[in-house]
């Protein structure tokens, strides 16, 4: 009996161990999860979707140039962007953006240093470049790390091809912008044009893209005057030159706008911005001009007649209050110089938080892991094993691709070609001090005085008659459409067969005299060609040999050979049958 108590007593000693025990565990426990889940959010790499165990800090990069004309609305855009974001509770509630910055300095290859230390940072996006050519290089980077790259300056049309799976733009693609100058070429009945624009990725694939909307048009370029990437002010001037004594005076310029003032400034001293001149600015332009603060008279003197286009914006509420922001800060360091480029911006931090905020709450996974293909060979310094893969950057990709909601540069939303929806450009006229809106462009109607929101809501019409424009005041202070070509100084006179023939001399014959042709056809003729405002050099052709008359089908044959233009003879014979029948 005793040693039953005992027994019963030490089994009730040993359960009170076994219980304290289990409670100092789970006291432990408890502690490990807590101190766990604070360290896991401090270091930015727990997975929970809830926002109590979301990271506290997330990294975001960006290159640009900040001493450019782009760069210098677009920096403070983003600073004031990731601002709002942070102050804002229902976005990445408890999760702060960090904003790394880095200036690519205008330089394919700074850029590539540039992207390259950004990289170490763990990144879940990069924000820029504005170069297209920067953009084609640091492609190749994020590739490789899953990073989207969120561009809201790079144009070019060829950056969304299927090559650069993790490049984003967010602002309008120059494919629309071309298709845009083509519907103003043949708006106002032009069939040639000569586009100058700089000899990079940018200008090429812009200018590319313009041959194939001028083709559907039923116009053509008809010379591609290529400058190169910071040409002087010499080697502008020798082009200029050289286009002047071509037949079109429909100049597409498409070029950097850091330095595409000069070029107009050397056109004007040249006199090619008188009447009869045609110059048609792509965006850069008006970036330029709307960045002039306060307006430069001498500037807006060299670009008067210039039509121009502008990234199309509805004038909401939110952008109204941020433009009113801007203006109470303009005399701030660097809140100075505001574009279009300045929306776009803004806009770009936003997709990338409201995409990350719904890549959170889905779940998603901020880690990274080690890139079997960077390892450090032969001794390397670059260091570039501290570079790692974004596990969860096309989950992401995907996230930014159906994001859909209004901006400060309006809807927010990507295509199938990752383009964003809606594309429309302003149609400006540069006078005076400034520039007179003379209507829209929209892939939906075409030329129009109506704003894209209305024609939007309706069904797509980019029919001939349905293009309409306010009026233009042209180079030269006119309101008379140019015609668009001269007769080149260096051009060939036309050439005009002129059947020397035995009968019906009446209507045109040889004659000892100048022009060494005479007779009706030919009087009539030249009283044609006396009514035009414009000097049509010429000379006549006498085929035959005077003895008997010509063959007609070889004139035909030399004219379709473009030996002659043309020939005469057809007005001869329609009076001949004239003259046969009375």
């Amino acid at each position: 009996m005793a040693m039953s108590l005992l027994n019963i007593s030490g089994g009730r000693a040993s359960m009170k161990r076994m219980l304290l025990l289990m409670l100092i565990a789970g006291i432990c426990v408890s502690i490990e999860v807590v101190f766990g889940q604070a360290a896991a959010k401090g270091n930015g790499t727990d997975v929970s979707s809830s926002s109590s165990s979301r990271p506290s800090v997330v990294n975001i990069g960006t290159l640009y140039t900040y001493d450019s004309v782009i760069g210098r609305a677009a920096g403070p855009a983003i600073a004031a962007a990731v601002d709002d974001v942070n102050s804002d509770p229902t976005i990445l509630p408890g999760t702060r953006l960090n904003l790394i910055s880095h200036n690519t300095n205008c330089s394919g290859f700074l850029a590539t240093v540039e992207v390259l230390q950004l990289m170490v940072n763990d990144v879940v996006a990069v924000i820029g470049p504005q170069s297209s050519g920067v953009a084609h290089i640091i492609s190749h980077v994020v590739n490789e790390l899953h990073v989207p790259l969120l561009s809201f300056a790079a144009t070019d049309p060829t950056l969304s091809a299927l090559q650069y799976p993790y490049f984003l733009r967010t602002t309008q693609n120059d494919y629309f912008q071309m298709y845009a100058i083509a519907d103003i070429v043949s708006y106002f009945g032009w069939r040639e044009v000569i586009p100058i624009f700089v000899d990079d990725d940018y200008g090429r694939s812009g200018i590319s893209i313009l041959g194939d909307a001028l083709a559907m048009k039923r116009a053509k370029i008809s010379y591609k005057a290529a400058l190169a990437p910071g040409a002087s002010k010499s080697q502008i001037s020798d082009l200029l030159l050289k286009v002047n004594q071509m037949e079109s005076r429909v100049y597409v310029v498409h070029v950097n706008p850091d330095s595409g003032l000069s070029l107009f400034s050397i056109a004007r001293g040249l006199h090619m911005t008188t009447r009869g001149y045609v110059w048609i600015a792509t965006d850069w332009l008006p970036s330029v001009v709307d960045a002039l603060e306060p307006v430069d008279t001498d500037t807006m003197n060299i670009l008067q007649g210039v039509i121009a286009l502008r990234h199309h914006t509805q004038d909401t509420d939110l952008k109204k209050k941020f433009m009113s922001k801007w203006s109470s800060h303009k005399n701030s360091v660097g809140a100075s110089g505001f574009n279009s480029y300045a929306l776009y911006a803004y806009d770009t931090v936003w997709l990338a938080a409201r995409a990350l905020d719904v890549f959170l709450n889905e779940g998603g996974n901020l880690s990274y892991s080690s890139d079997p293909k960077l390892h450090e060979t032969n001794g390397s310094a670059m260091n570039l094993s501290s570079m790692r893969v974004f596990d969860g950057g096309q989950e992401f990709l995907r996230t930014l691709l159906r994001m859909n909601f209004t901006g400060l540069s309006g809807q927010i939303q990507f295509d199938m070609d990752k383009n964003l929806v809606h594309p429309a450009y302003d149609v400006l006229n540069i006078g005076g001090t400034g520039s007179r809106r003379i209507g829209y462009w929209s892939d939906s109607s075409g030329l129009s005085t109506v704003t894209p929101e209305v024609l939007y809501t309706k069904p797509k019409n980019t029919s001939a008659s349905s293009q309409h424009l306010y009026s233009v005041i042209w180079p030269g202070e006119t309101s008379v459409v140019p015609r668009g070509w001269v007769f080149p100084e260096n051009g060939k006179p036309l050439r005009i067969a002129v059947p020397n023939r035995i009968s019906y001399v009446q209507f045109v014959s040889k004659d000892k005299n100048p022009p060494g042709v005479r007779g009706y056809c030919i009087d009539v003729f030249e009283a044609a060609i006396n009514l035009l405002q414009y000097p049509v050099p010429h000379i006549y052709i006498l085929h035959g040999d005077g003895k008997r008359n010509p063959v007609y089908n070889e004139i035909v044959q030399a004219v379709a050979e473009d030996f002659f233009l043309f020939a005469l003879f057809l007005f001869s014979v329609m009076m001949q049958l004239l003259e046969m029948l009375q």
